[in-house]
């Protein structure tokens, strides 16, 4: 039929012309704290935020050879999670936060899901978005902040003898949240020894160590916890003697199975040697202890 399995097609992300001078300035904005307020790794974290969607199925299908756009039922379906992931340059994965759209917890995972408890146990935590939105706002950032990211550094800071005043830097990129007055200012008023660093627009291929390394992994993960559910549902239905097999697509069933997916996730991607040899702060090691 000259037919061939093709992936679905979409625009390659392009770097701003400038990248590497907004990347070289990053560096030292980054060098210059390092050095000014003697910023040990362990003290130095990188959030990025990336999608978990219910239906984490495959992009590929068929479809006739040198097709140059290729569609594939199911990717329009656009629900999803919002997981902000945190790695230090020590190599230690924080917890995660998942953000869900809702405007009360009961929009969140219930915490009866399997393995919620584990979850909650190892620090995470789950957050309702807006109505419409599952994407982080101002709220979800500050309990972000206060939650996960403070503690940690506190926690780093006494572990290090170091004092509650010591400098810290926290990296994220410049999404209109992140870079907006309300937050910088929150940010400055409440936790003024925490850093704040921007990566440069359109850099994070580049220039961000979880957009580099951690979040293909992670989705890697998720989708492979995703189908072991399906796998398991469908082989549970047959066994039964089933005529008519169905898959669950209900948020409700879905949003409680995303723990498990998080917390497996998390188990596998919570190596000091894997997040080490993904960072990509760009520091040579004298600036870094």
């Amino acid at each position: 039929m000259g037919w061939s399995e093709r992936r679905a097609t979409r625009d390659a992300h392009k770097l701003p012309a400038d990248w590497e001078a907004q990347c070289n300035k990053a560096f030292l904005r980054l060098v210059h704290d390092i050095k000014e307020y003697d910023i040990p790794a362990e003290l130095y974290v990188n959030t990025d935020q990336t999608n978990m969607v219910y239906a984490q199925g495959t992009k590929l299908t068929w479809a006739p050879m040198g097709s140059k756009q290729v569609g594939v039922i199911g990717t329009e379906d656009k629900r999803a999670v919002t997981l902000c992931v945190s790695v230090a340059n020590s190599g230690v994965l924080l917890p995660f936060q998942a953000v869900y759209v809702g405007e009360t917890y009961r929009s969140t995972p219930a915490r009866t899901a399997p393995n919620y408890q584990a979850t909650v146990n190892a620090g995470m935590t789950y957050e309702y978005g807006t109505r419409t939105s599952y994407w982080s706002n101002q709220r979800t950032m500050q309990r972000l902040v206060t939650d996960i990211i403070a503690p940690y550094f506190d926690a780093q800071k006494a572990k290090l003898g170091l004092p509650p005043d010591q400098k810290s830097i926290w990296q994220i990129d410049v999404w209109s949240v992140h870079r907006s007055a309300e937050f910088r200012s929150w940010m400055k008023k409440t936790y003024e020894n925490i850093l704040l660093h921007f990566v440069p627009g359109g850099c994070t291929g580049v220039f961000q160590a979880c957009d580099v390394g951690i979040q293909r992994p992670l989705k890697h993960s998720l989708r492979r916890s995703y189908h072991r559910d399906v796998v398991d549902e469908v082989l549970e239905q047959l066994d039964a003697g089933k005529d008519v097999i169905t898959v669950a697509k209900n948020v409700a069933t879905l949003r409680d199975r995303t723990v498990t997916w998080i917390w497996e996730a998390y188990q596998k991607l919570n190596r000091p040697d894997l997040v080490k040899s993904v960072r990509t702060f760009h520091l040579r090691p004298g600036y870094c202890r």
